[in-house]
């Protein structure tokens, strides 16, 4: 089932000055879809887009059918986004638990302890650090945090920005198995990497930016061999 579609989507962050041009892209339930490209070919922007932080010039984002442009950015959650940006995605100096409980204040308060619960069964790390404060976690830990603050609504659909960026690779693969589990339990998730090789592992679909558009798609794991992908994750031309 199609929860996300994004339609002749153009973004930036000036008038006139589109970084995203004309994207096409949809994403259903429990899928994985990575979006891969050269710096400054419009992955970032795009999630932005979605979660209502850069200004849309044109083009429909409908999630389960119905729009989100006139959505404010803090709304978008109450529709089923949630989104992890790249930085400043958790208050350092709230402790774990607390965290969470930010998270959560959108919910009926009938409803706000069980889903702290099910975010630290989920996340056991953050379990046994729910008292520390947030700033002391690992950078891996922290990334944990992000993604269970943005779950917490139970969202249809999650977006991430570069969340792999400055982790070791033993945390990489940690973040990414994580994403592969929430999938499966049948969010679907839009992953902004710069790891493609990381990334492509666990991705049912990729789609490569070049200069905002669409360059390349296909399934994860044909991309993976496909050299076509090398020379356009490396800043090749489409033809």
């Amino acid at each position: 089932m199609t929860r996300l579609e994004l339609r002749g989507l153009v973004a930036g962050y000036e008038p006139g000055l589109p970084i995203v041009r004309g994207v096409d892209l949809s994403l259903a339930g429990g899928e994985i879809l990575v979006l891969l490209g050269p710096n400054g070919a419009g992955k970032s922007t795009l999630a932005k887009a979605l979660a209502g932080l850069v200004p849309v010039a044109a083009g429909t984002i409908t999630l389960d059918g119905a729009s989100l442009l006139d959505v404010p950015a803090h709304a978008r959650i109450r529709h089923g986004l949630g989104f992890v940006p790249q930085t400043h995605n958790i208050f350092a100096a709230l402790s774990v638990a607390e965290n969470l409980a930010v998270a959560a204040a959108i919910l009926p308060r009938a409803a706000r302890t069980s889903r702290i619960g099910a975010m630290l069964a989920m996340f056991p790390d953050l379990a046994a650090a729910r008292r520390r404060a947030a700033g002391l976690l690992s950078g891996g830990q922290r990334q944990m945090l992000a993604i269970a603050r943005a779950l917490i609504a139970s969202p249809a659909v999650l977006a991430l920005d570069e969340p792999s960026a400055g982790l070791s690779p033993k945390l990489v693969a940690m973040v990414l198995a994580k994403l592969r589990e929430i999938a499966v339990g049948g969010v679907a998730v839009l992953l902004v990497e710069q790891n493609a090789r990381a990334a492509l592992a666990v991705a049912d679909r990729a789609v490569i930016l070049v200069e905002g558009r669409v360059a390349h798609e296909g399934a994860g794991a044909a991309l993976l061999d496909d050299p076509h992908v090398a020379a356009l994750y490396l800043g090749g031309r489409a033809a």
